[in-house]
């Protein structure tokens, strides 16, 4: 079930060239887009969008009111920041129809112990974290539960096609690439380690010698 999320914004009646005084003055410039409409340049408070994006990431609906009207459902399809601080640019949304499905990337949620891990000290190996699927808006969640408890031994795999989708949902493409996956964890003494440095002891043992042999010369001088 999708979350209930509320997102105000303002028609951006800057040229392009001015999103930094945008960006400056705390806002983040960004465009709605979807079949069938025309592309509309806005921009929204930044502190605000934070707040969206943290509850909806980019598989929930948001209800974008745009100066005030109505407002319409979208999915948030691009966040673009920049490479320095991280920081969002820009934002992209994407206007969905409630009566067509669409292409999305769910989030995958690991629940539930391996008893490989837990009793056996395996190492977990996650090679997916999300999952693209197609379904109605309507049908979107915020995740997809993977269930760990199914491992229970070294080799031990998750594959794609073992994963059950929730209500609505489907594959784009169907495949038998491994999610996650439980192996043998390295033991320490199969490590190289560094040869040992030479006891106390040994070392003694080789300094006796060359305490006897300086013993001998002394009675050689008397």
């Amino acid at each position: 079930m999708t979350k209930k999320i509320k997102l105000n914004a303002q028609t951006k009646s800057e040229p392009n060239g001015r999103a930094k005084k945008i960006r400056n003055s705390g806002y983040i410039p960004a465009v709605v887009y979807g079949s069938g409409i025309t592309n509309t340049a806005i921009k929204i408070k930044r502190h605000d969008f934070e707040q969206a994006l943290a509850l909806a990431g980019e598989s929930n609906l948001i209800d974008l009111s745009i100066d005030d009207k109505e407002p319409v459902k979208v999915i948030i399809k691009e966040v673009a920041k920049d490479n320095i601080k991280d920081n969002i640019i820009h934002v992209d949304f994407y206007r969905v129809d409630m009566s067509k499905k669409i292409t999305t990337e769910i989030p995958l949620s690991f629940i539930n112990e391996s008893l490989a891990i837990k009793e056996l000290g395996g190492t977990l190996i996650k090679n997916i974290d999300s999952l693209e699927i197609t379904c109605l808006p309507s049908d979107l969640v915020d995740h997809i539960d993977v269930n760990l408890g199914q491992l229970q031994n070294f080799g031990d795999l998750i594959r794609i096609e073992d994963v059950k989708l929730p209500a609505g949902m489907a594959l784009v493409s169907r495949t038998n690439e491994v999610i996650v996956s439980v192996t043998e964890a390295t033991k320490e003494e199969e490590l190289v380690k560094p040869a040992a440095a030479p006891s106390e002891e040994a070392a003694g043992k080789t300094e006796e010698p060359a305490a006897a042999e300086t013993e001998s010369d002394k009675d050689k001088e008397k």
